[in-house]
């Protein structure tokens, strides 16, 4: 049973405007100009944690003229909720195990 999680994926989604950006697209495909709108960042700023995101492989991009949509990618999504599940499960069997102390 897994008991460890993606520590640099759980970094990723730990800032704020990140996980923002997560959270819109997991509702729709959005260009840049779409996330500056809902999320009041700068494009420039914007940009910066969409790279991020992309590097860590969350997000994919898909060229549409001189726009650049962005999508989720929900196969990364599930992966991490399935190492939190099996935290959890190894949590659950573990409250049993008790450690003596010295």
């Amino acid at each position: 049973m897994m008991t460890s999680v993606d520590t640099e994926l759980i970094r990723v989604l730990g800032d704020p405007l990140r996980l923002r950006i997560v959270t819109l697209l997991a509702r729709e495909t959005l260009c840049t100009s779409h996330l500056v709108e809902e999320t009041g960042a700068r494009q420039t700023n914007l940009s910066n944690h969409l790279r991020v995101l992309r590097e860590a492989g969350v997000v994919e991009t898909e060229p549409c003229g001189r726009f650049t949509y962005y999508k989720l990618r929900p196969d990364v999504i599930a992966h991490l909720a399935g190492q939190f599940a099996d935290l959890a499960e190894s949590a659950r069997t573990a409250a049993e195990n008790k450690r003596a102390c010295p």
